[in-house]
């Protein structure tokens, strides 16, 4: 799913190309892309886009007369800045809006459709869509603090949860938390103060890092490579494959359609939690540290290759 870094750079791109011009159409041509009814897509052509905006994972077009066009890319939703009046992709092509400098097309991938389009009148609608987190790089510390402690949760639920913070998923969280050295495990009522505010840094650090280094891949260009899974990244997506930091295999739980990367070494004292997909097979046979992980599958300071793929199923 586009999380903030990346919908930080969609935004930065559109800026130059659609501010200030004018809507002429939207073209739909998967239905079930539009979830609003009212006002209809037509009331938004022939208006000028007076700006951009995130709010939390989702893309705001501003036009004149208060009237907001909502787009929510969700997992496989992407955005293509192609000619103007260009063909919508037959195979993944859900909508079009059409600049007279160029066409902004959605697309997503996959079979599940869960890509959004919405319109809104009024800064109150707008809001409706709003799930009410901060903006991580706004909060000072002691916003950050609050949110953060306002409800016991584990530190990964509690740092996707758009309620309390706004744009952050799978991916950045278990890069936020590798950066804290902290379990993605431990509960919001046990940090300590001191590790409230690594935690901020490692906040801090992790998303404009990343938006840095997101700028300097794109340049100019329209952003075409928007993805969860990233070479540079030190845990997320890299089950199996030596963490960046110290090189020890990172682990991985998974939990309905998502997972939680960790690296062992640097973030839980050693200790190896149950991945949940395989833990009911495995009951007491699974490794309860990364010693012992490590010795049943022979893998330490191995290369990825000898690790298995990020997909396997195997056990550890």
């Amino acid at each position: 799913m586009a999380e903030a870094p990346d919908i930080t750079i969609y935004l930065e791109a559109l800026a130059s190309r659609v501010v200030d011009r004018r809507l002429d159409a939207i073209r739909i041509t998967k239905p079930f892309v539009l979830r609003s009814v009212d006002p209809p897509p037509s009331a938004a052509e022939g208006r000028t886009v007076r700006g951009v905006e995130r709010l939390g994972k989702r893309i705001v077009m501003v036009l004149n007369g208060e009237l907001f066009v909502i787009l929510h890319l969700m997992i496989a939703g992407r955005l293509l800045w192609r000619p103007a009046g260009a063909a919508i992709p037959k195979a993944n092509g859900l909508a079009a809006f059409d600049f007279p400098t160029g066409s902004l097309v959605l697309t997503e991938a996959g079979k599940q459709r869960r890509a959004s389009l919405h319109l809104v009148e009024g800064r109150g609608q707008l809001m409706g869509h709003d799930a009410g987190g901060i903006d991580l790089l706004d909060a000072d510390l002691a916003a950050f603090r609050q949110r953060l402690t306002s409800e016991n949760h584990t530190l990964k639920r509690a740092l996707t949860d758009p309620r309390l913070f706004s744009g952050i998923g799978n991916a950045y969280s278990d890069e936020i938390l590798h950066a804290a050295r902290l379990s993605p495990l431990t509960l919001t009522s046990r940090l300590s103060p001191k590790e409230i505010e690594r935690l901020h840094r490692a906040v801090r650090s992790t998303l404009l890092e990343w938006i840095d280094r997101l700028r300097r891949q794109t340049g100019d260009t329209f952003p075409t490579k928007v993805t969860a899974f990233r070479d540079e990244m030190a845990v997320h997506g890299r089950y199996r494959q030596p963490c960046l930091t110290c090189g020890s295999p990172v682990q991985r739980i998974r939990y309905a359609e998502n997972e939680v990367n960790y690296c062992a070494e640097c973030q839980t004292g050693g200790k190896v939690f149950a991945d949940r997909a395989l833990s009911r097979l495995l009951k007491d046979d699974w490794p309860r540290s990364l010693d012992e992980w490590e010795a049943r599958t022979g893998t330490a300071g191995a290369p990825a290759a000898a690790q298995g793929t990020n997909d396997g199923p195997g056990t550890p």
